[in-house]
């Protein structure tokens, strides 16, 4: 029996491409991608899909001999001024996102017992969600903050609905703990977050958890819910692009 190649999530792209970046660091001179494969564990068949990622996101650059060496992006993550280096890239792969799916993007973490919108990058063509009601005080509402609490432990999401009682905010809010903490629960990693006028009439969201290690973090879209129909592609996109987002944050 011949088993069939799936290609892998945000989360296990960016497992494979630190591996990927970690062996050629190790290489001074360059290293082939028959070389990664061997040493990496990345599935061949994915392999090269991997390192048109890594060098269209400027993270490994070509070198003689068909090797790998590593690029641009990698060596400013690695200076002094590490945190500013992050947020640029950050911003530029959101930006690429806006333009790519036609859309706000937002990349959001639950930092400190807060839901918070690291950065965003929206247009005149594509607005962002007006934020009306703090996003910190409305995660029960919002994509966003709904993505961010279903990573959390129970206990994690009791203290924060002690701590921010869910308001109604529009007529489709659901304000019952009960409720919500079942359907955080039950809420599949692989299956988007969505905000369907639950946060603001006229706006629909969805997110994408995107979380490496212990940090609860995510991905997220906003439309103006004349264009509710583009919802699933535009998230479809999202998820295909996820990745090199969560690389310049995980490295």
């Amino acid at each position: 029996m011949v088993t069939q190649y799936r290609q892998p999530g945000p989360v296990y792209a960016v497992r494979y491409a630190l591996r990927v970046l970690e062996t050629v660091d190790a290489h001074r001179h360059g290293v082939t991608a028959e070389h990664l494969a061997e040493h990496t564990g990345v599935p061949l068949t994915y392999m090269g899909q991997l390192l048109s990622m890594l060098r269209r996101e400027g993270y490994l650059a070509p070198a003689p001999g068909c090797r790998y060496v590593l690029g641009e992006s990698t060596l400013l993550l690695g200076a002094a001024d590490r945190d500013a280096a992050v947020a640029e890239r950050l911003r530029a792969i959101l930006v690429e996102l806006r333009e790519e799916i036609g859309a706000a993007v937002y990349f959001g973490r639950y930092d400190e017992g807060e839901v918070r919108i690291v950065d965003y990058a929206d247009s005149p063509e594509t607005p962002a969600v007006n934020e009306w009601v703090d996003f910190r005080s409305s995660g029960h509402a919002s994509a966003m903050g709904k993505c961010l609490l279903a990573q959390l432990d129970h206990n994690g999401r009791l203290d924060h609905f002690s701590r921010h009682h869910p308001a109604r905010l529009t007529s489709r809010t659901e304000v019952d703990d009960r409720v919500l903490l079942t359907r955080l629960e039950r809420q599949p990693a692989t299956v988007p977050t969505l905000d369907l006028q639950e946060y603001a009439v006229g706006t629909v969201c969805a997110a994408i958890p995107v979380t490496i290690g212990n940090a609860a973090a995510a991905l997220a879209l906003s439309l103006p819910a004349t264009r509710a129909h583009r919802l699933r592609p535009a998230v479809d996109a999202l998820h295909e692009r996820a990745a090199p987002a969560l690389l310049s944050m995980s490295i």
